[in-house]
């Protein structure tokens, strides 16, 4: 009897326990969509745009969905803080751009309140919010700016149309007057809540990664193409894929944006729930040298061993962290009119990929050459993957670099696939 009442006062004491465990165990968050952010610069071809008094609406396109998601915004390249009087998320209206089906649109809140003031060089997130959204969907975010810091924060290779119109409009059905513009701004990441194995990929590069010669509003850029894939398998449908590509970012220097070793922790280590790490940069590197004017050997041998060394803190860093980390080769470039390459540029190129593919610092290898180079020359893209620049893919090329990523990278069963038959197929 004493042993039955004994057990009894235990139980009672260990549920409370147990219910107040539950209760503080920390909610499991992943990126299901993530934009680098950077300075916005008039200076280089950004449109001069007038925040005051302005709604700005966004459509982003979703990798992994949810029932409970929670939105990211950037004030980190701003000197003065951002006050947004609002900010919703909707879904999109299927055939009209730019406008929202009403009966989904709902407001976010910053602890508690409706309205958000985030510091200069900040980063907030949103409370979370009831919202389910599927896998590969878009979602629609609209705010209301009180006025813009200087400088404003955004991502100017957005490939997806945003609206902006004076006035308070977050909850419009359509905006008929709107201008448009293809441009992220402040907005840095939405995540989703998921279970204990969602985890997510992180896309790390430059313009190749960020989808410059991509359809406008079609998401055919090749990380979006590794996304459908990995939804296509059971085995991978738990992982989202983070685009942290910059137009014309390098590894070393600054350019647009910062170097890839500056933003590293800001891209990749704090991107919520990663898992894994895809590197492909250096092209921009490699051009840049001898842009302006030729350089001596000694030079081009610097560079490239700079180069490595950087790749290797790249791995270090993500390995301290408990990211796998692969690393893509250079894609080739031959003819371009935009550095333009010679032949010691891509013997440059060729020692570079020589050593990504035999070192052990990372964790395996995307030949991302192999795959859209031209079997005739390799220093060329194939011209059916080529946007005709000879420098970036076009959307055949990004899918057949979509389709050159294993997924048994991820533990997935992996199909030998010919990528020139995946991508001529577009």
């Amino acid at each position: 009897m004493r042993t039955c009442f004994a057990l009894f006062v235990g139980l009672c004491l260990l549920a409370p326990a147990q219910a107040l465990s539950a209760r503080q165990l920390p909610l499991h968050w992943v990126g299901s969509w993530a934009a680098a952010q950077l300075v916005v610069d008039p200076d280089k071809g950004e449109p001069a745009v007038d925040f005051k008094d302005a709604t700005l609406r966004q459509v982003v396109h979703l990798s992994l969905g949810g029932r409970v998601l929670r939105l990211r915004i950037s004030n980190v390249f701003g000197t003065t803080p951002l006050h947004l009087t609002a900010v919703h998320i909707a879904r999109p209206l299927p055939g009209t751009p730019g406008a929202i089906v009403a009966a989904s649109d709902t407001p976010l809140t910053f602890s508690g309140r409706t309205d958000v003031t985030i510091p200069a060089g900040a980063e907030y997130v949103s409370d979370p919010v009831d919202f389910a959204v599927a896998p590969l969907s878009d979602l629609v975010v609209s705010m209301h700016f009180d006025n813009a810091p200087s400088p404003m924060t955004g991502h100017h290779g957005s490939r997806a149309t945003s609206f902006f119109v004076q006035g308070d409009a977050v909850s419009q059905a359509e905006l008929p007057d709107a201008v448009k513009l293809e441009h992220w701004y402040v907005i840095t990441g939405v995540d989703v809540q998921g279970g204990p194995k969602d985890a997510a990929i992180v896309t790390f590069g430059d313009s190749i990664t960020d989808g410059y010669k991509s359809t406008p509003d079609m998401n055919d850029r090749w990380p979006d193409d590794l996304a459908r894939r990995l939804q296509a398998s059971p085995a991978t449908r738990n992982l989202a894929v983070l685009n942290e590509g910059i137009d014309g970012n390098r590894v070393l220097l600054d350019g647009w944006g910062p170097n890839a070793l500056s933003r590293f922790d800001r891209d990749l280590l704090v991107q919520p729930g990663v898992r894994y790490l895809i590197l492909l940069e250096g092209i921009n590197d490699l051009g840049n040298l001898t842009r302006e004017q030729k350089v001596p050997p000694a030079e081009h041998l610097a560079l490239v061993e700079h180069l490595i060394a950087a790749y290797k803190q790249i791995a270090a860093r993500a390995h301290a962290h408990g990211i796998k980390a692969y690393i893509g080769t250079v894609t080739p470039d031959m003819d371009n009119n935009y550095y333009p390459p010679d032949a010691v540029n891509e013997a440059d190129r060729q020692e570079l990929n020589a050593w990504i593919r035999v070192q052990h610092d990372f964790d395996g290898v995307i030949d991302f050459d192999a795959a859209v180079r031209d079997p005739s020359h390799l220093d060329q893209m194939l011209p059916v993957y080529d946007s005709g620049d000879h420098l970036h893919p076009g959307p055949a090329g990004y899918q057949v670099m979509g389709n050159a990523v294993p997924l048994a990278l991820f533990g997935a069963p992996q199909k030998k696939i010919d990528h020139h038959k995946a991508g001529a197929k577009r």
